[in-house]
């Protein structure tokens, strides 16, 4: 159980205010409960807090670990590396920026996040902030990137990364990218404490920013990643569970950094506010396409694949789009499920039963379908080889479950 620390941050985040006009599809809207002081009590009777603060990082961007990923475009297969070739010069910068502002106050905390940041990683996120700034800077009348646009992209890095620090801890995960977790190596105070740390010093350079829309908009980022803990924790070996409620922890999860950093790149562009619209509808479909493929891929790949064991979130009672689908087809695998797996070979079976029932199937149907959205969101945008590497990051994203 995390403790202690969890007053700080997440209250005077979401204090910035609400980000209106968000669509999930037919979702009601409505917002769950505020991220400050909270422990939920799941079905295991684990307590389970979400951890946030504000102050100082450091970072170790290569683009390098963009990694040998492949994806068929017009051309044939291409790497994620040259996808992104587009916007290299820009990780360079954002690689030097993000050393030359963690500072080496706390030698622990430094070192620890030293240890994710040299997990690697395809450094997606900051990628496309750039790719979006870039296709939107011409609309916007500007001919390079602003301060403003390099400098989301840093924050959003290190919000990225503070998340992951915080999801290890809660999800007790020994595995980050093939290595051990931050609170594997030095503890869960420390993993609080750098994960802190991180969200601190975005949240500082956020404030920076000046710009009150695009500090609603990422300051409701961090306030989504605790209501997805909290709707996850809250909802575990629960069988009666929603694909709508799946969506929306996926939202806050995952798609709501991606959708309101882009956004928020687009606005500094000086666009109109129906581009910036589009463009956080883009990052919405992507990052709901990119959790349902993640959550495929859970089921599909060897631990050594994934660098963590495989079907671990059903193991833990995370229900995600594959075993809600096939819960609608097999009684059985709800009676398994809420017996938590306490029979040898039970979850072997659960597994067995998620594939049987066409579950896998139809959660990449699901992530199709999100993605097809994603790429209708992009005919705002006038042909670039930016608006191409954006249409190109979609493809990627589904042929890693071809």
């Amino acid at each position: 159980m995390v403790s202690g620390i969890l007053n700080v941050g997440f209250v005077s985040c979401g204090s910035f205010g609400g980000r209106s006009g968000v669509s999930l599809d037919g979702f009601s809207g409505r917002r769950f409960l505020r991220c400050g002081s909270s422990g939920f009590r799941s079905k295991r009777q684990s307590n389970v807090t979400r951890c946030g603060v504000l102050a100082d990082a450091t970072v170790n961007v290569d683009v390098r670990d963009l990694g040998p990923k492949t994806l068929e475009t017009n051309g044939g297969p291409v790497s994620v590396s040259s996808l992104l070739a587009t916007v290299a010069d820009d990780l360079q910068m954002l690689n030097k920026n993000l050393k030359s502002i963690v500072g080496a106050e706390n030698p622990v905390l430094v070192s620890a996040a030293d240890q994710i940041f040299g997990a690697g990683g395809k450094r997606l996120r900051p990628a496309m902030v750039f790719l979006v700034a870039r296709a939107t800077a011409p609309i916007g009348g500007l001919k390079d990137l602003t301060v403003e646009h390099r400098r989301l992209a840093e924050i959003i890095e290190m919000i990225h990364t503070a998340s992951l620090i915080h999801d290890d801890v809660l999800d007790d995960s020994g595995m980050r990218r093939g290595k051990e977790t931050i609170h594997q190596i030095y503890g869960t105070r420390v993993a609080v404490l750098a994960g802190d740390f991180m969200f601190a010093q975005s949240s500082w350079y956020l404030a920076n920013l000046e710009n009150l829309e695009v500090i609603k908009l990422i300051s409701q980022v961090i306030k989504d990643f605790a209501s997805g803990e909290i709707k996850q924790a809250s909802s575990l070996f629960d069988c009666d569970i929603t694909l709508e409620d799946y969506l929306l922890k996926s939202y806050y999860k995952t798609a709501s950094l991606v959708a309101s950093s882009i956004k928020s790149a687009a606005i500094f562009s000086n666009v109109d506010k129906s581009i910036c619209d589009q463009m956080f509808e883009y990052g919405k479909n992507l990052g709901l396409s990119f959790q349902v493929v993640d959550d495929i891929l859970d089921f599909t790949q060897s631990a050594e694949q994934l660098g963590k064991p495989a079907a671990s979130d059903l193991a833990k009672g995370n229900l995600t789009a594959p075993v809600i689908f096939a819960l609608q087809n097999e009684p059985k695998l709800r009676e398994i499920i809420d017996s938590e797996f306490n029979e040898p070979g039970s979850l072997d079976s659960a597994i067995e039963l998620v594939f049987k029932s066409r579950g896998i199937e139809r959660a990449r149907n699901l992530a199709k379908e999100k993605a097809d959205r994603a790429i209708q969101n992009l005919q705002c945008l006038p042909q670039s080889e930016f608006r191409s590497a954006l249409e190109g990051m979609v493809k990627y994203n589904l042929e890693r479950i071809d």
